[in-house]
């Protein structure tokens, strides 16, 4: 299926210079002076390779369509991550960079979406939002109008989340896992 470059996201498989790629980042840039462009990190299916590649936004790619399964986060052993089909229960691990940063997200037991191109795994889609505990927040600064100020915490994985003021540390917060983004305060 044909679709237009600026419509590429993170997760998506698409098929270029004859081989399939699973898209890892997408940055839209704005030159001062011409048409704007996507550039998009990717990794080749079956290698492992990673590559940058420049698309013009009214260019077309060809995005795969992926199967998708259900699978159980079992445990990281490295840069390895193992997952257990929730049909068969066969067990399969993905390296780490082939789940990207959100990989840091991942909870004992968390559901996740496989994605496999002719029965290989493409790579691993975690939930879109996750709860976590903010266990460091640096104090409200004087001055600074809740509106529009967020300040830097650090969650229970050890990643860095700009949180709103009165976010202080033992919340519960919910996360954005593709660009580790404060949503909301869980409600428990």
């Amino acid at each position: 299926m044909k679709i237009q470059a600026n419509t590429i996201r993170p997760g998506n498989v698409i098929e270029h210079a004859d081989k399939q790629w699973t898209v890892l980042k997408t940055e839209m840039l704005l030159p001062g002076k011409g048409n704007a462009f996507i550039q998009v990190e990717m990794r080749d299916v079956k290698s492992g390779n990673k590559t940058n590649e420049r698309f013009r936004t009214s260019e077309t790619v060809e995005k795969l369509m992926v199967e998708e399964k259900d699978a159980t986060y079992l445990y990281s052993d490295g840069d390895q991550i193992t997952f257990m089909d929730s049909e068969s229960y066969e067990q399969f691990t993905v390296d780490r960079d082939g789940i990207g940063d959100s990989a840091a997200f991942l909870q004992d037991g968390m559901v996740v979406t496989a994605e496999l191109i002719d029965g290989a795994i493409a790579g691993v889609r975690l939930p879109q939002h996750v709860t976590v505990e903010v266990i460091e927040a640096d104090p409200v600064v004087k001055g600074q109008t809740a509106s529009s100020s967020y300040k830097p915490s650090v969650v229970e994985n050890d990643v860095r989340v700009m949180v709103p003021p009165h976010i202080e540390a033992g919340t519960r917060i919910v996360v954005n896992t593709e660009d580790a983004s404060y949503v909301e305060r869980a409600k428990d």
